[in-house]
């Protein structure tokens, strides 16, 4: 597993914790959605290791992707719609999550993603609600993309739309923290808050009480990353009375073929 070799180099200790998170595996109740199962094998993980695996490997991609940053910014205020622009690079910068991938084509993704048109593209749906709503609530993913997100929040923030995005609570994967969003500068953009979960995706259950109230009172979310919406796109948690839009690149062969799409194909999502 990528975690483990991220971990140690040790190994002799890779093999220790791997028969360990093979033994849990075994012990999985299969039934469970697949983001519960992993999350307990990451949590088994890092107390096995006895750290955070993937903590070097996001401050590495924070860093490639604020150095990208300011010629990204410049192309989306440069761009005939600057909200359009910054939504297709949101979805673009999906694609850095090393729980999926261990390398990415990071300008070519940028491109396709400008140019090439949504498997499902429900834009104009998207630019209403933000038009209505004066208040979104705004969940993120992954470190490096988190800049990409950064983007969109300004464009937002500069609509005068007030935006509390959200980090995990604690590490799992390469998931964004309240340390990533600082080091991205989103703090000094917008409220950064955390949901008080280590889990993949957004589990209610398992998210705090404060984060379970907003997520309630907010009007419009704006749901990164295809793990928030596995956990997400769910008839008990779809509401009327919320405008949920999942911005994401489908990564795996269960959920594109839910979708009914290609692996790898991009979306701007309406729940």
């Amino acid at each position: 597993m990528i975690a483990v070799r991220l971990g140690t180099k040790d190994e002799i200790t890779q093999a220790n914790v791997l028969k360990s998170v093979l033994d849990e595996i075994k012990a999985t109740d299969m039934s469970m959605p697949p983001a519960y199962s992993t999350t307990f094998l990451h949590r088994k993980i890092r107390q096995l290791l006895g750290k955070d695996p993937f903590k070097g490997i996001k401050s590495e991609y924070n860093q490639i992707a604020l150095g990208l940053y300011p010629e990204l910014k410049k192309k989306v205020y440069n761009s005939r719609d600057p909200l359009w622009t910054a939504v297709r690079l949101a979805i673009a910068g999906n694609v850095i999550d090393f729980g999926i991938f261990t390398s990415v084509d990071i300008i070519g993704t940028i491109e396709k993603a400008l140019h090439n048109p949504l498997a499902i593209d429900e834009y104009k749906s998207f630019k209403d609600a933000v038009e209505k709503n004066s208040e979104i609530l705004y969940l993120l993913d992954n470190a490096g993309e988190i800049l990409f997100d950064r983007i969109l929040i300004e464009i937002l923030t500069g609509m005068g739309k007030k935006v509390r995005a959200v980090v995990k609570g604690q590490a799992v994967l390469n998931d964004s923290t309240i340390e990533d969003a600082k080091e991205a500068g989103l703090t000094d953009i917008c409220e950064v808050v955390d949901n008080g979960s280590d889990c993949i995706g957004t589990i209610l259950e398992f998210t705090s009480p404060e984060f379970n109230k907003d997520f309630k009172s907010f009007e419009l979310i704006i749901s990164k990353g295809q793990g928030n919406f596995e956990t997400l796109y769910l008839p008990e948690i779809i509401s009327d009375s919320q405008d949920i839009f999942f911005l994401f690149q489908s990564k795996c062969d269960v959920v594109s073929k839910e979708l009914g799409l290609s692996k790898g194909s991009m979306l701007l999502m309406k729940a």
